[in-house]
This record gives C-alpha cells, structure tokens and sequence, in this order.
C-alpha cells in the first residue's frame, strides 16, 4: 500500500481524473440569483465582463478557461431571471457570450471524465433555463462533446426521446429540451445518413432542425444536394437570412466563390445599415471589385439608390454618391455629416450633398428633424459655394427650392426666414 502524502491525503490512483483547478473568479459573486434588477444595460455589460475574463483566462490555461466558462453557463440564466428582456439585447449577449464560451470550452484540452462532468452540468443547467436565456448551447452540443465518440453516446441517449417526440403519437406542442442536442450529437458523430432518416420524421419543416440535415449533406460532400434541402427549407420556413448564410458558407467552402455571391451574397449579409451590409461583402469577397459589388447592390434595391450614399462616399466614388442623392431619398443627417466632412477636402461634393439634403428636407424625408438639421444643410451648402465663388447662384437657387408648396417646406423657409 502507498503512504499518505505529507499533507496526509492518499495519492490520486493511476488514470484518476485530475481535480479541475481552483480560480477565484471575478464574474462568479456577481450572478448570484437574481442579482440584476430590470434594467439590461448592466447586465449586458457583466455579460461581457465576464466573456473577456474568460477569453484572458485562455489564453495561458484553456483548461480552467473552459471550467470558468461551464460555470458561467450555469449562472446566467437564474442570474438574469428579472432582467428586462423585451428589447431582445440582453438576450443577444448572451448568445454571443454562448457561441465563444462554446468554443472555450469543446477546445479545451480535458480528458474524458472532466468532459462528461461538464456535459452534465450543463445538461442540467439546460433543463433548468426556464426563461429561456440559453437555450441555444443545444445546438453546440456536438462540438461540446469534442469527440465522435462521446457525441455518439450522447445521441443515444436522447434520440429515443426524439423519436417518440416526432412518433404517431406525438401532441401537438410537445416539446423536448434536448432536441437540438440530439441532432448536433448525431452530426458531430458522423452518422449523417442517420441525422437525416430522423429529420424526415418531424412533423414540421423547420430551419432550427433542417439546418443539421444541411450539415450532414454538406459534409459528405453533396452540395447540390445540400443547397436543393436548404432552398426547398426556405419556401417553407420564414428564416431567409440564416438559410442564405448557410448556403453561402457551404458554396464558399466548396470554392464556388462566383456562385455563392450571385444567389446568397445580398441576403447573407444584412446588416443594420446599408454601408455595413456593403463593408460585409466586400471583406468577404475581396478579389471582386469595390464598383461592382455597389453596383449590383443598387441593382437590387430598385428605388432606393439614395441609401447607398454612404458606401458609395466610403469607397471613394463621390461622383457616384452625389448622383444616389438626386435619384431617390437619403436621411438628411447622413447628407449633413458628409457636407461638413467634405467642406475643405470638396466643396463641390459638399455643396452637391448639403443641396440635397435641402431638398429631401422639403419633401418631408427624414426622421426627427430639427430646425438645426435646416440650419446645418443651408451652412454647408453657402460655406461650399463661397469656396466655389457661386454664392449667388446658390442662393437663388435655395430660394427657388423653398418656394414649394407642402408643411415641410413651409418649416423649412420658417427655419431659413425666407
């Protein structure tokens, strides 16, 4: 028999799973239960804090990273139980925070016993997000296992609920947590032909199940095959963008590059603002040209070319920009910012922008306008044509312009005294 180490305890036996390390972390005391009140904003903000602890962790022990990251996973639900979450922020931090502690914790070099300790407390902290605020770890869950080995037992284990779930005898409404967890275990495990025999026997057509289906046929290689089951998804099923991105990054992955932009590039890359969605494509298909790729997206959006303005000015095609904004409205905010910009750099351009947001002024465009939006227009506008020796001229010509009938003209000569 071994003797006791000095500090009395008994060695750990030969193959022992290794205690997982201890680490006072900071975000820990912070979710408690309950702890947030109903505003998002400082919940958002620990959120974060506590990804970036995480993420600094990582980089020197991706072990302990990865306990940190499990036990954050287990906090963050009953922690933001009173968080106001009508708006949908919170919410979408906590995915982010979800997807990158995702990949912490499948990378994490564990072995076996550490790994099947976290799955379960995270299996339990999955079956007990009532809210729900994590509810889409079930879709990581493959990559979690982190072997094909280990996501097979784990879609043994739940496949037969699923089954009876999507049997004859299924209610209407039934639901089972750990569906999304049985299909990403099947696709981890490679057993493709399998995920997708068991889609078939859902009784809807759903993205948030098919996507798995997608998965599977992509990676045995059958693309067609593959982009034919998503196409045949999104007549059904009202999620466009996630199927456009999907189809994208298989056709991108398979290098058909010219494809992959011609059917998916415009929807796949939405953004919150026309020039966002405009950077997002051009960085993701960096050998078409910049003319192009603008070029096609006012193509796209008939009657809208004014949107564009601000792409077409960040990439440097002003003549393009200035002739968007006398084809259709652009907010009169975006036109200001651009005039001031360019008051010394181009005051042609500037005067070009500042008229123009004079004119969608007049014409009633724009959103929460103030007498000092008029004010601002009409500055820029005279400072431009005083470089450009046409103050006369212009002038006149913004007198001509209020001169029309309707309220938003009338405020604007009230604002201008004219």
């Amino acid at each position: 028999m071994k003797s006791p180490d000095r500090d009395g305890s008994q060695p750990p036996k030969p193959g022992a799973p290794s205690k997982p390390p201890t680490h006072r972390w900071a975000f820990a005391p912070r979710f408690r239960a309950r702890a947030f009140g109903w505003r998002s904003q400082p919940a958002i903000q620990r959120v974060k804090e506590a990804v970036a602890e995480i993420r600094k962790v990582a980089r020197r022990d991706p072990l302990l990273a990865a306990e940190g990251a499990v036990r954050f996973l287990e906090k963050v639900s009953p922690a933001l139980q009173r968080v106001d979450s009508s708006s949908g922020a919170i919410g979408t931090a906590v995915n982010h925070a979800i997807v990158e502690l995702a990949a912490v914790i499948s990378q994490a070099p564990a072995d076996r016993t550490t790994r099947e300790r976290w799955l379960e407390r995270l299996w339990q902290a999955h079956q007990d997000d009532d809210i729900p605020y994590i509810e889409i770890l079930a879709d990581c869950w493959g990559e979690l296992c982190a072997s094909p080995e280990l996501a097979s037992e784990w879609a043994d284990r739940t496949k037969s609920v699923v089954e009876m779930m999507w049997g004859p005898l299924h209610r209407p409404g039934g639901h089972f947590h750990g569906l999304p967890a049985c299909l990403s275990s099947l696709l981890a495990a490679g057993r493709h032909e399998e995920l997708l025999t068991l889609i078939e026997k859902s009784p809807h057509f759903w993205w948030h199940d098919r996507k798995f289906g997608f998965r599977a046929l992509a990676a045995m290689g059958r693309v067609d095959e593959a982009i034919a089951y998503a196409e045949a998804t999104l007549a059904k099923d009202e999620r466009p963008y996630a199927i456009a991105r999907a189809c994208e990054e298989v056709l991108l992955q398979a290098g058909r590059g010219a494809e992959a932009y011609g059917r998916y590039a415009l929807l796949a890359n939405q953004k919150t603002t026309n020039l966002a969605t405009f950077r997002a494509i051009v960085k993701k298909y960096p050998h078409r040209e910049k003319a192009a790729i603008l070029s096609d997206l006012i193509d796209a959006t008939p009657g809208e070319a004014g949107k564009w303005f601000a792409a077409a000015k960040d990439a440097g095609f002003l003549e393009l920009a200035a002739d968007l904004v006398q084809r259709s409205p652009c907010d009169p905010h975006t036109l200001n910012r651009a005039a001031r910009d360019y008051l010394e750099r181009d005051p042609a351009f500037a005067l070009d922008v500042a008229l123009a947001s004079l004119r969608w002024l007049i014409g009633g465009w724009g959103y929460e306008i103030s007498g000092l939006d008029v004010l601002q227009a009409h500055h820029c506008a005279m400072k431009a044509a005083q470089a450009l020796g046409r103050e006369e001229e212009v002038a006149a010509r913004i007198r001509e312009m209020v001169a029309s009938d309707g309220a938003a003209a009338a405020f604007v000569r009230e604002v201008l005294r004219m």
